[in-house]
């Protein structure tokens, strides 16, 4: 998890000026981070402040914090960023006061600063994910009011290299049996 400030220089798209949100919705190895982090990085590079941090570190850290008295700070700290990215949601499941966390993060900075979420769940399956339809439906309606979605459904980039390998073996098994 991160923040920092960049260098004066290229502006990224103008959903940073419009305090609108991004969506990457895809299988695991599409490619969603590496688009969020493409465009950290413009962000940063244009002068933003930018925060960094998966779902889960965003439950834990909220959730320490709220033990240690520290809510507000903890709030701030993710309310803060001009660009806050939010990587890995659904990837581990969220306890109830994590999806309240990042409710409460979402619903600060609506209209004020953008978001960029990367999901390997489906927008119909958030209730699931964080296992209160309620709050997904309150998160989502903050997040889409003004956003981008971004589905992407291609194979793993990560497991290309062994679909290949399967697609030569099965060409030889049935050469032979030909």
């Amino acid at each position: 998890m991160s923040a920092r400030r960049g260098h004066h220089g290229h502006q990224p798209a103008g959903f940073l000026d419009d305090a609108s949100n991004v969506l990457f919705v895809g299988p695991p190895g599409v490619g969603k981070t590496m688009l969020a982090v493409a465009l950290d990085r413009a962000a940063v590079d244009a002068g933003h402040r930018v925060c960094f941090t998966t779902a889960a570190e965003l439950a834990a850290k909220c959730h320490k914090a709220a033990l240690e008295g520290r809510w507000k700070t903890c709030m701030n700290f993710f309310v803060g960023p001009k660009l806050l990215i939010i990587d890995e949601l659904g990837c581990l499941p969220l306890p109830e006061d994590g999806a309240s966390a990042l409710f409460q993060v979402i619903n600060q900075r609506y209209l004020k600063s953008s978001t960029i979420l990367t999901t390997n769940v489906g927008i119909a399956d958030w209730a699931g994910a964080f296992g209160d339809a309620t709050v997904a439906a309150a998160v989502l309606d903050r997040l889409l009011h003004r956003a981008a979605v971004v589905g992407i459904d291609d194979p793993s980039y990560r497991l290309r290299n062994h679909q290949n390998q399967a697609d030569a073996l099965r060409t030889g098994v049935n050469a032979r049996v030909s």
